[in-house]
């Protein structure tokens, strides 16, 4: 019998971003998806307009300009919740000029 699993992420409520990262979560939110769809394509995935996992074929398979706003999104709140957590954590993100 399998142990039930319970996800328990670090409470990041009470984390708020400063100004000056909100830009950078777009830029994390975009690479976020390439990760994911360079993971695909070397698993042999590749695009479709349904996902079918026998086939390896998936929607969201295109650049992420090309995504719906929903999975978008979705990748923000991977970023948002990754900088968050950087921060509750107690490290500083300082940006570059460069």
């Amino acid at each position: 019998m399998r142990k039930q699993y319970l996800p328990s992420p670090v409470d990041t409520g009470d984390v708020q971003l400063p100004d000056y990262l909100e830009c950078l979560t777009e830029k994390m939110a975009r690479n976020v998806h390439e990760v994911w769809a360079e993971g695909r394509m070397k698993e042999g995935w590749r695009y479709g307009p349904v996902r079918d996992d026998a086939a390896k074929t998936h929607p969201c398979l295109v650049s992420y300009d090309e995504l719906p706003e929903s999975e978008r999104e979705y990748d923000r709140q991977t970023a948002v919740q990754t900088l968050k957590l950087i921060l509750k954590l107690g490290y500083n993100i300082v940006g570059s000029n460069g």
